[in-house]
């Protein structure tokens, strides 16, 4: 397996997953019902990795239970822990399982926009994207891929700050910085969502071809609100589904105060960009290859 950039194939064996909206349920041998083996056919799901060995054999069984006809995309930024290594002998054993190498952590929208390329050029029609961390239960893919696969949607946003969406083991100080960001980049960027921070979203990929990449300055949490922007603002149908947030099982947060520092400071200036003429543009799409 190379440690450069690429792809490889991959997969753990993954427990019965239980059927949300948009999946239909089949018997499997222990009785239990399991998801459709069609389910999520079409779909990529992109899971951006750095030291989460101790996470990501497990969230990718879990991930594959309940979209077992999805492919798995690991984009790991050369955790020094192996994960990179252990996607690698997943993505041996199932082909359903694609490892992407990076040679260093560059941030997390970094990582997601190389992954969305991958997914693009690998014939995608609906990408996922989630954390490795447990922070985002994969129960909750069927019902998030749904408004996509339906067609009702271009854009769906698994929400904490919608009726029935909430978060788990949080302090009141976190609560109050998440809540308290999306309300300030909706009110900044006028927005409709309510939950612009989260990271756990289902695009149909052809909206994601009219988003541009080049230009996105985000390199962290903040590249959420930005995709969600330059999708809204070029027409995209954006729903939300409510989520229950998670504090991660294992291994140590990656927020910090940087992070909501630069989240305010590119907030702040693209609606200045807007207001001086200088908007998204729609630059020509071109995403990277797949070895």
């Amino acid at each position: 397996m190379s440690a450069t950039p690429g792809t490889t194939p991959t997969t753990p064996a993954a427990p019965g997953a239980s059927a949300a909206p948009g999946a239909s349920a089949a018997s499997s041998a222990s009785g239990a019902p399991s998801a459709d083996p069609r389910l999520g056919a079409g779909t990529w799901v992109v899971l951006p990795t750095y030291n989460e060995r101790e996470n990501v054999r497990e969230i990718g069984a879990a991930i594959l239970a309940s979209l077992p006809g999805a492919t798995l995309l690991v984009v790991d930024d050369g955790s020094p822990d192996g994960t990179g290594d252990l996607a690698d002998a997943m993505a041996a054993a199932d082909p359903r399982v694609r490892v992407r190498h990076r040679t260093a952590k560059q941030g997390l929208g970094k990582a997601y926009l190389d992954g969305f390329g991958v997914a693009l050029d690998g014939g995608a029609t609906c990408v996922v994207q989630m954390d490795a961390d447990w922070s985002h239960d994969p129960v909750v893919l069927p019902a998030l891929i749904a408004p996509v696969v339906d067609g009702t949607a271009d854009l769906v946003i698994g929400s904490r700050y919608v009726p029935g969406g909430g978060t788990v083991n949080w302090g009141i100080i976190r609560r109050l910085i998440s809540r308290g960001g999306s309300t300030f980049a909706r009110v900044v960027l006028g927005l409709s969502p309510h939950d612009l921070t989260g990271g756990f979203k289902a695009w149909r990929a052809e909206t994601m071809r009219t988003v541009p990449f080049d230009g996105v300055r985000a390199g962290g949490y903040v590249f959420q609100i930005e995709m969600t922007y330059r999708a809204s603002r070029f027409g995209a149908r954006v729903t939300e589904i409510p989520i229950t947030f998670a504090d991660r099982r294992l291994g140590q947060s990656k927020m910090s105060r940087r992070i909501i520092v630069e989240a305010l400071f590119v907030v702040v200036g693209l609606r200045i960009d807007e207001l001086r003429g200088r908007g998204p543009a729609r630059p020509p799409h071109t995403p990277g290859s797949v070895r």
